[in-house]
């Protein structure tokens, strides 16, 4: 997933869903939290992928995982594209009304658009782009 969208969370805390998100995210999709203050969107797929990983680690390690998976909310798009992100996940990332969609490779992230704006300062400079390339071996 690719790109980056500016959206407000409606009174009801529901967000529109960019349709080129939509179209890899599905109809229904998973959210939950991340390492970061912002959520991670999962297309059913992903979702299953992440899931199996999870069940492959030894009982110990996938209690480690339990987070991940009892903040996790199953979201369905409604006839206008918008989902409804669950009061405990909006409040975890600090969402409140201006909400930033990135395109983050097999998801995407939600993410309170101040909070976007720094990260984005602090990751787009032109050294750590150089250092992402190099890991990439560009």
């Amino acid at each position: 997933m690719t790109g980056e969208y500016q959206h407000s969370l409606d009174n009801k805390g529901r967000i529109f869903i960019p349709a080129k998100l939509r179209e890899e995210l599905g109809d229904v999709f998973y959210i939950t939290i991340s390492m970061d203050r912002c959520l991670c969107a999962y297309s059913s797929e992903n979702w299953r992928v992440l899931s199996e990983k999870v069940s492959a680690m030894p009982y110990v390690k996938q209690r480690r995982m339990r987070p991940l998976f009892a903040h996790a909310a199953k979201c369905e798009l409604d006839s206008q594209g918008r989902a409804l992100i669950p009061a405990n996940l909006r409040e975890f990332a600090g969402l409140e009304k201006n909400v930033s969609v990135i395109g983050c490779n097999n998801h995407a992230e939600l993410w309170d658009s101040a909070s976007w704006e720094q990260i984005y300062a602090e990751e787009t400079t032109p050294e750590n782009i150089a250092a992402v390339m190099e890991e990439l071996e560009f």
